[in-house]
């Protein structure tokens, strides 16, 4: 697969990326995290595939290494808004005074 291909592929995914992220509402925007974290996983996926097919191009490096770098951060913060959004959901402790 040539580096232009390679290019447009992570450029058409970026663009279906904002879309349908960008259409989600508000408010079903942490209930859906665990989706988007699985989104994100792919990212994760196609940035290390990316990285390992640049050779020496440095272009394909860096695009891959943001994607896998921005993939990250979006999964790892998903899982800490989830936790917490779950965290409400759990029982108080009673004060037996």
């Amino acid at each position: 697969m040539s580096a232009l291909a390679m290019a447009y592929i992570f450029i058409l995914a970026v663009f279906a990326g904002v879309e349908v992220i960008g259409r989600v509402p508000t408010v079903l925007h942490t209930p859906l995290m665990s989706g988007a974290n699985a989104i994100h996983g792919i990212v994760l996926i196609g940035g290390v595939y990316v990285l390992g097919m640049a050779g020496d191009n440095v272009s394909l490096k860096v695009m891959g290494f943001l994607a896998v770098v921005l993939g990250t951060l979006n999964v790892v913060g998903g899982f800490v808004v989830t936790d917490r959004m779950l965290e409400m959901f759990k029982a108080r402790p009673k004060d037996n005074k």
